[in-house]
């Protein structure tokens, strides 16, 4: 498992998402509270390329030892790219979840919705 932490150069989603900017485009994963919380990934189950999403509903799901669990978009837009590496190694999730246990990448579709994510300091306090 890696170790606790909450990068500062990420915005947070209160349903424990990470957000990664670059222009236009945003990567997704999971915080590490939230994969501490469900333990062992065992499984990801992806959305297709070319899905939209939309910020506040579940655009995937992730299976641990010990439930299934949805995974919350924190912007919407459209899947540009998924992390096809998980299927096979979807412990991953747990071992880096910064990293590379990222989930997809998304086309934004409307950029001012980043507005309503916490920085790192915010969300590390909504943990306490």
């Amino acid at each position: 498992m890696a170790e606790a932490t909450y990068p500062q150069d990420l915005l947070y989603h209160e349903e424990h998402d990470w957000v990664r900017l670059d222009g236009d485009v945003a990567t997704f994963g999971i915080t590490w509270y939230a994969q501490d919380a469900l333990g062992e990934v065992v499984f990801f189950d992806p959305p297709d390329v070319g899905t939209d999403v939309v910020a506040g509903e579940s655009y995937a799901e992730v299976e641990s030892v010990k439930a299934v669990s949805d995974v919350i978009a924190p912007l919407s837009g459209e899947i540009v790219e998924v992390n096809a590496a998980l299927a096979d190694n979807p412990e991953t999730i747990n071992e880096d979840p910064y990293g590379e246990g990222w989930m997809v990448r998304v086309r934004l579709s409307d950029e001012t919705e980043k507005d309503n994510l916490m920085d790192q300091a915010a969300y590390t306090a909504t943990l306490s």
